[in-house]
């Protein structure tokens, strides 16, 4: 079964449209459940003013009947309200005369001058507007019904936050996937330490009072998974390839490490490698450990996927950079846009939505099936077979 998303909108365009295509029929779905990840999406300290005019309202415009899907496509659609102000500048219809808040002056860091040059616009508001994070919008509302999907299937996701600018948390949670976001949620910073979370709060504070970004890392955690998603067949079906693709587009975000990651260059095999055991079934083997954050060979083990990103500091800043104004060739201050200080919590809330529509995908791979009640039976006798 295909099973893919695409969105389209701007960010102060008319509104922001997703469609999701390849979902069994008979899925529940309520805009209740998508305004939740919706409004978990614009948590954390350092989020900018815009969080406070857009209300990412959902409309579902096909796909689904009296709360279930029906196996067709299914159509999203969230308006902007803040193109109420940009009418004049964002509008579809050919205007001629003077353009107000032309964007000349590329932001280091950003898609503008790049973007600009690919593209050939001497306005990079046309790449700034598509390139911006209020995409991300969309694809939490996609990622809700994914979501869905996964818990129908007993698959749970979680988030946290490990690190904003210099202050790291490197505590283990204490409570299982289901609960993690429970807990994460009540932090403004979503942190589970709480000695962690007060340092990374002033340290939010420090750069907003300076003018600056901070960037950070995150966690995000998937358990219930069956055994074998992905494979090691070809090199674009390996599990942590697809998650790493996901995880890369999502804006800002510079790096992305299973399990160990990056600390298992520095360690020895026998340090790092789970080792097998006996199982309670008989033939069936367990691990004493999840180094590996529950990818083996491009494939899923059947233990807690656990993903981490790095985020870079965002590049707006109050207090903005030097940058050059392609117009005039003149040295100039970098173009200031309405921005975030600092956007990890809700980095991390969005990444739970890139490894639902990632693993929903995977699942319908594997298993197969036009509805729910299909699934569903493929999935339970995978595991009852197969599962650790």
């Amino acid at each position: 079964m295909s099973f893919r998303f695409l969105t389209a909108g701007e960010s102060h365009g008319r509104g922001l449209v997703g469609i999701l295509e390849g979902l069994p029929s008979g899925l529940e779905v309520t805009l209740e459940m998508i305004h939740l990840q919706m409004k978990r999406r614009k948590l954390g300290l350092g989020r900018g003013a815009r969080q406070k005019i857009e209300s990412d309202e959902v409309e579902i415009l096909s796909g689904v009947r009296f709360g279930k899907t029906l196996g067709s496509p299914i159509a999203l659609l969230i308006w902007n309200r803040d193109f109420q102000a940009w009418k004049d500048i964002m509008q579809s219809e050919p205007y001629e005369g003077p353009v107000r808040r032309q964007v000349e002056v590329p932001r280091p860091g950003h898609a503008d001058w790049a973007g600009g040059i690919k593209y050939d616009h001497q306005d990079m508001r046309n790449v700034l507007e598509r390139s911006s994070a209020r995409e991300t919008a969309i694809r939490v509302a996609l990622g809700s019904i994914a979501r869905k999907f996964l818990e129908d299937l007993d698959i749970r996701i979680g988030s946290r936050v490990t690190r904003i600018g210099s202050v790291q948390d490197s505590s283990e949670f204490r409570v299982s996937v289901a609960e993690l976001n429970s807990v994460a949620d009540l932090s403004g910073v979503r942190c589970t330490s709480e000695a962690a979370t007060e340092a990374m709060a002033s340290e939010v504070e420090r750069a907003k009072k300076e003018g600056d970004t901070l960037g950070g890392e995150f966690e995000v955690c998937v358990s219930g998974l069956p055994i074998g998603l992905g494979s090691y067949a070809q090199w674009d079906r390996r599990l942590e390839g697809r998650i790493g693709e996901a995880f890369l587009s999502l804006n800002a975000i510079k790096g992305v490490e299973i399990g160990l990651g990056f600390k298992s260059a520095a360690m020895r095999g026998s340090q790092v490698h789970d080792e097998f055991h006996p199982g309670q079934k008989e033939g069936s083997v367990c691990f004493k450990s999840n180094r590996s954050g529950g990818i083996d060979g491009g494939m899923s083990t059947g233990q807690t996927l656990i993903i981490r990103a790095g985020m870079k500091p965002l590049s707006t800043l109050m207090n903005p950079l030097h940058s050059v104004n392609l117009r005039t060739g003149k040295a100039e201050e970098a173009h200031v846009e309405r921005s975030d200080i600092c956007a990890v919590p809700a980095a991390a809330v969005i990444g739970e939505s890139l490894a639902a529509l990632v693993l929903g995908e995977l699942i319908l791979e594997k298993m197969g099936g036009d509805s729910m009640k299909e699934v569903d039976y493929r999935v339970r006798e995978w595991k009852r077979s197969y599962q650790l």
